[in-house]
């Protein structure tokens, strides 16, 4: 293919020249999945797609090839792979990025690798808010110490008969060369010829450990933390993945949280609101005293600075907001209703005028109709 008839690589995507990794991936990723000479055997036109969306991919999330393609054009990849900068051993090494066991196949290391773990932890509010030390029971296999991880009975391995030692098998197909994971060896690149009793040439058993989990201060649901090297044992006495914790903060009966700030509603009396008052507040830390200037409404917020949640990972503490709300008195005996009447009146208040304006208009509705 002449450059002068190469297609621009971003119309071959269909991205904007702007375009992130990501776009570029998920673009790629889609016109591979419709074109792959796997999914259309035969098909000339689909290969040929499949290869410019290829080289496309290839050049575009290489940040120097990119570069270069953008002051260029096709004329600045010469000396890039080729004509147009494909390269095969390049893109297998995307496509194994990309599509995993599909079509490139995992690196060994990675395939030796234990999985990684997850636990969920439930935690109160004040654990979430100052940190804690958590005992967690995870239940886990665990390295088979009879043959150390092996599998083999006598703690050795052979070489993969199948791919050579090398974890994965390739072959050719069309102008593409696929790698792909070795079946029988599971792309660890070794096989066990006398399996270990006590584990059946797993190289791992079923277990279960008990772990001191050290939380720190201010995590919140879905607040993630890593415990490394305490996932599943890896295959073959492979490195362990991780322990991934997974916090759950539990409601507090008289707290709400909002990122770093904690909110509570206080009640006051309606004499506390209209003379002015000194009241106790609740807080994370214990009872403060709050004053309450004269006149003031219901749902006023006040700002206790320093008071909230610590950050996570970082100094300084979030503010605790209190919100006031007014207590109507109820059950009145007859001197404090008489009180709240002579106030009443002394204010110019008529007691119950809402009351009365609709017993008004109830009167002139049957008047009307008279």
């Amino acid at each position: 293919m002449a450059s002068a008839q190469k297609r621009d690589y971003y119309e071959v995507l269909a991205v904007e020249r702007n375009a992130d990794a990501d776009t570029l991936k998920k673009a790629f990723r889609k016109l591979a999945m419709d074109h792959h000479p796997d999914r259309n055997p035969g098909d000339h036109a689909a290969e040929e797609k499949f290869k410019e969306a290829s080289e496309a991919y290839e050049v575009l999330c290489d940040p120097d090839k990119r570069a270069r393609y953008d002051r260029f054009g096709h004329a600045g990849m010469q000396g890039f792979g080729g004509d147009g900068g494909f390269s095969g051993a390049n893109i297998n090494d995307i496509f194994g990025e990309i599509f995993g066991d599909i079509f490139g196949g995992r690196q060994r290391r990675q395939r030796n690798r234990g999985a990684d773990l997850r636990y969920n932890l439930e935690l109160t509010f004040e654990e979430a808010a100052f940190g804690s030390e958590v005992s967690v029971k995870i239940p886990r296999p665990k390295r088979c110490e009879a043959c150390e991880g092996t599998g083999s009975k006598t703690k050795q391995t052979r070489t993969c008969p199948t791919c050579g030692g090398a974890g994965e098998v390739r072959f050719t197909q069309g102008f593409f060369a696929v790698a792909r994971t070795c079946s029988q060896c599971s792309g660890t690149g070794n096989v066990v010829a006398d399996p270990c009793k006590s584990c059946k040439g797993a190289g791992k058993i079923d277990s279960q450990s008990e772990l001191t989990v050290k939380i720190p201060p201010g995590v919140d649901t879905g607040t993630r933390v890593r415990i490394a090297g305490e996932g599943e044992p890896g295959e073959q006495g492979g490195p362990p993945g991780d322990l991934y914790v997974v916090v759950h903060v539990k409601e507090h009966s008289l707290f709400h949280r909002e990122e770093f700030d904690v909110y509570v509603v206080v009640p006051i009396s309606v004499v506390q609101a209209s003379l002015g008052a000194q009241i106790e507040v609740p807080t994370l830390d214990g009872v403060v005293k709050l004053k309450v200037p004269e006149g003031t409404q219901t749902n006023k917020v006040f700002r206790l600075k320093g008071q909230g949640i610590p950050h996570l990972q970082a100094s300084g503490r979030g503010d605790q907001h209190v919100r006031v709300v007014l207590e109507t008195p109820t059950n009145l005996n007859a001197k404090q209703r008489k009180l709240l009447e002579e106030f009443a009146e002394a204010s110019g208040e008529d007691v119950n005028p809402q009351a009365r304006s609709f017993f008004s208009k109830v009167k002139e509705l049957f008047a009307v109709k008279k």
